[in-house]
């Protein structure tokens, strides 16, 4: 089981508009952040993708990703979900709509927000066929689990993938740890974790509450994600302890 870091940055990416790099470096490569999302891969070479950021098509280009089996979303912040159109060449040499899944409140405002996605339109056939991960269990050579996360005042879902015997978990967004969430995240072989900031923020983990997630449950390895432009790569390296990675954009893993 492989994981695929498409983008490691904040909802303004690194460096921000104006060319405003923070206290990254701009002459390390790995501070050049773009918006979240990732990709879980089996050893059949089934592929889900994990929110549909605002830079998806420069990500999947860079990655030579051409196509994905599912798409899973987070929560429907504009930087996990503002890609979707980017998925609708990956519509072009299929015989049905792509499958995607997210919560109740998530599976609202996307079909609201990108009717035609999920509709189709003016002959266009319908791109994606959504659905609540509460009515499955299994996708794509995956059997998964899930949890709602605390995001301020709302909620982001933390998601676990199993194949092959390896687990993986995506914990972006989230402000508080809960029992629920300890109790999905246990012992996973890698998760991948909400990392704004060294300062506490009121919506987002910073670098204590991520490291202290990875510590309650006892995950094999951590790989820091969703970082601003304070977060220098180098600097965080030298400051991590053993079994967390800072994560970039392109970090290849397996589980």
């Amino acid at each position: 089981m492989k994981l695929l870091m498409l983008g490691s940055g904040t909802s303004t990416g690194v460096p921000r508009i104006g060319n405003d790099w923070g206290e990254c470096d701009p002459a390390e490569p790995r501070n050049r952040r773009s918006r979240v999302s990732i990709i879980v891969e089996n050893d059949a070479g089934q592929r889900i993708l994990v929110d549909t950021s605002t830079d998806l098509r420069a990500q999947l280009l860079a990655n030579g990703i051409a196509k994905v089996d599912a798409v899973f979303w987070t929560h429907d912040h504009a930087d996990h979900c503002h890609g979707i159109d980017d998925l609708r060449v990956m519509r072009y040499d299929r015989s049905n709509p792509l499958p995607g899944f997210a919560n109740t409140v998530t599976c609202q405002n996307l079909r609201r927000r990108f009717d035609y996605i999920f509709e189709g339109q003016h002959g266009y056939p319908t791109l994606m066929n959504l659905k609540n991960v509460l009515d499955v269990q299994l996708v794509a050579g995956f059997s998964f689990e899930f949890v709602e996360m605390p995001h301020g005042p709302v909620t982001s879902t933390g998601f676990r993938f199993e194949a092959d015997g390896k687990s993986i978990v995506y914990a972006t967004d989230f402000s508080e740890i809960t029992p629920k969430m300890v109790k999905c995240f246990d012992r996973a072989d890698i998760l991948v974790v909400d990392c704004l900031r060294r300062k506490p923020h009121p919506t987002h983990a910073n670098l204590d509450l991520a490291l202290e997630l990875s510590r309650k449950a006892k995950v094999r390895h951590t790989v820091l994600t969703h970082m601003d432009k304070s977060m220098d790569y180098r600097s965080l390296c030298n400051e991590v302890p053993k079994g967390v990675t800072v994560g970039y954009d392109g970090l290849e893993m397996r589980a």
